[in-house]
């Protein structure tokens, strides 16, 4: 989700670009899953998110199990498991945004942690390069990366059962009291820059791509469900309530990588989905291509047996409230409607391109009678409206390359698509930051290909506008932000804008061809605030660092300090690394010996972690470095990547 997590700007494959090698990894830990017995429960949400990447058109893993770890020791509580055929969860799907893996009754008592369970057999993590890929990136645009070119680390086991058992510690924990609701969000962060290393060959060769879950996956607590904006869900209605006022659910994916005609993979888990009675639930019947309103399901005596595709809300007693619902005796018929990020916006023939699964694109044409909607699921009234209608919603930039959305066509048949409804997910601006003052900011971003790029001025929200809570509970009002590397060290409150501008105000200058490195950042927009009417308006912002191109390091760690020359850079420049407890920077080895790529967590917060990283950064050793511009000059480090063994492509 995006409070807690970070969205991939310039930082390439997410990865450090290192020297081709083989092999696999190793390590790892087992779990106990008896439950401790109990005569008492609670309701727990059990929900799996991520944050996005422009260079990946699928990442898709198999979560077999999560158990919950009890406070003060015990068995572990088993809370999920996947069924005999295990889902495949595609991660670039679910920028910012909530996949639910099925609502559990939980024994009461206090959790700190979880453990994920994930299959690590060859073939299980599937990748599949975006259609656009931004410049330099190590794969074709739309491949589809060979099972033999992906190592998974840390696997544990012997195949045909290789596992990745990732344990979770809590932010906070997580307390379950009987018959209360809960709910629990795991956040896989693709903008990690050691959850997928891409190792570069120095001459013509096999690329190949380690990927590391230990780290990237981290807890995303919710302290207001009615904010969660959840992704589309899939299901197969099994009754009506008697009294007309719900549907019961199971929980279905669709099958990954897509097949047609789509099918599904069903589970045991079992959703109760409410109509909204207040403000009415938009109800589309693919068969009989009609779009009507609806308060219950009495009109709808024909839906059991029906395949839905369903937007949902929680309401704050943990209930689930559908938005609109797509329904067909078909799948294929409600999977048929384009989802992921958008690709392109041509303003001149309206079409907006929308990233598919397979890495291709999907080209929607929006006409007079497209209906936008934006996704406010706190705000039930404005979640069920459109926003706009008609062309000129692009026209106006109000949709860019970016932003997450499903959309709906009027014909699934039809050439050219045109599109019935756009629902946006998430709107993300993000780039090169300039012009901060206390009103806003205004995003530059650079795409490899040009007509794609923007401008954009965003204010700040009103000072009065409610934005969530903190990690302690309290409500939140006005504009918020936080840096990429410390996503629980929030700033809100009065001085958050006078604190942004300052974090912003810094560069550093390389020469040459590469030149001055600005700040970045990303910037979450909402839609009609008191700040922007019938426009967007910045709710929150995430720091980021900047990535630079591969490095050598000039002098070493010297007082937390060492310099480093860039490929394309004329002089050195200075990075400070942190060593704090808390907000420390994050330092992985990337070791190449043998044919196996290792990739490896430094703690520096430890005499020994940093006495290994000054080993590392000898003079003249490569390093990648993902960083913050100082105001006096210097590169705040948040992640740092030494190499050992076999040297690193230039």
């Amino acid at each position: 989700m995006f409070r807690n997590s970070s969205r991939l700007l310039s930082l390439g494959v997410v990865a450090a670009l290192i020297a081709a090698c083989g092999g696999g990894g190793s390590g790892g830990s087992g779990m106990s899953t008896t439950p401790p017995p109990t005569s008492q429960t609670g309701n727990v949400s059990m929900m799996v998110s991520d944050a996005s990447t422009e260079d990946w058109a699928t990442i898709g893993v198999k979560v077999l199990s999560i158990a919950l770890v009890p406070q003060g020791g015990g068995s572990d509580v088993t809370v999920y498991t996947a069924p005999s055929t295990v889902p495949v969860v595609n991660l670039a799907q679910l920028d910012q945004i909530a996949e639910i893996l099925g609502n559990v009754s939980v024994p009461v008592g206090t959790y700190t942690a979880a453990v994920l369970t994930i299959s690590a057999n060859p073939g299980d993590v599937s990748l599949v390069v975006a259609n656009d890929p931004e410049a330099g990136f190590a794969a074709a645009a739309g491949s589809t990366i060979p099972t033999d070119q992906i190592q998974i680390q840390h696997t544990k086991g012997s195949s045909p059962n290789l596992t990745v058992p990732v344990t979770v510690t809590f932010v906070s924990p997580l307390v379950v009291t009987a018959n209360q609701n809960n709910a629990l969000d795991l956040e896989f962060d693709l903008a990690h820059p050691a959850f997928l290393v891409g190792h570069v060959p120095p001459a013509a060769g096999m690329v190949l791509w380690a990927v590391n879950f230990n780290g990237p996956i981290r807890h995303h607590p919710l302290h207001d469900l009615t904010r969660l904006v959840l992704r589309h869900l899939y299901g197969d209605v099994t009754a009506i309530a008697s009294d007309n006022t719900s549907i019961t659910v199971t929980k279905e994916f669709p099958t990954e990588p897509p097949v047609n005609p789509e099918t599904a993979i069903s589970t045991m888990q079992s959703l109760t989905i409410l109509a909204d009675a207040t403000n009415g639930t938009i109800f589309y019947d693919e068969d009989a291509k009609t779009r009507t309103v609806i308060k219950d399901f009495s009109a709808e005596t024909s839906l059991t047996g029906k395949s839905v595709r369903i937007a949902a809300r929680y309401q704050e007693d943990g209930t689930l409230v559908a938005t609109r619902i797509w329904a067909s005796s078909e799948f294929n018929n409600v999977w048929l409607s384009p989802e992921g990020h958008v690709l392109h916006v041509n303003t001149n023939t309206n079409v907006v391109s929308v990233a598919s699964e397979s890495g291709g694109a999907v080209d929607l044409t929006v006409d007079a009678n497209t209906q936008f909607f934006f996704r406010e699921p706190q705000n039930p009234a404005a979640d069920s409206m459109p926003i706009a209608t008609g062309t000129a919603f692009i026209a106006d930039h109000d949709l860019v390359r970016g932003f997450k959305i499903h959309a709906s066509v009027v014909d699934p048949l039809a050439t050219p698509l045109v599109a019935q409804s756009i629902d946006i997910e998430t709107a993300v601006y993000d780039g090169k930051i300039s012009a901060p003052d206390t009103t806003g900011f205004t995003l530059t971003r650079l795409f490899r290909t040009a007509k794609d790029d923007y401008v954009y001025t965003l204010n700040y929200i009103a000072s009065a506008t409610a934005n969530g809570d903190d990690d302690s509970g309290n409500a939140i009002t006005g504009f918020k932000w936080w840096n990429f590397a410390y996503p629980t060290l929030l700033t809100s409150g009065s001085d958050a804008i006078a604190n942004f501008v300052s974090a912003t105000d810094g560069s550093v200058s390389f020469g040459g061809a590469m030149g001055t490195v600005p700040s970045r950042g990303i910037a979450l927009a909402t839609w009609n605030d008191p700040a922007n009417m019938n426009g967007w308006a910045a709710s929150s912002s995430i720091l980021m660092p900047s990535t630079l191109p591969l490095g050598f390091v000039a002098t070493g760690l010297v007082d937390n300090a060492f310099t480093m020359t860039v490929i394309g850079g004329a002089n050195s420049a200075t990075v400070d690394v942190s060593t704090g407890s808390g907000s420390a920077t994050l330092v992985y080895q990337v070791d190449c010996t043998n044919g196996v790529v290792t990739v490896s967590p430094i703690d520096v917060t430890t005499s020994s972690g940093l006495a290994s990283l000054t080993t590392g950064l000898a003079t003249g050793a490569p390093v990648k470095v993902y960083g913050v511009p100082q105001a006096n000059g210097t590169l705040k480090a948040y992640v740092l990547t030494y190499f050992t063994g076999q040297a690193p492509a230039q």
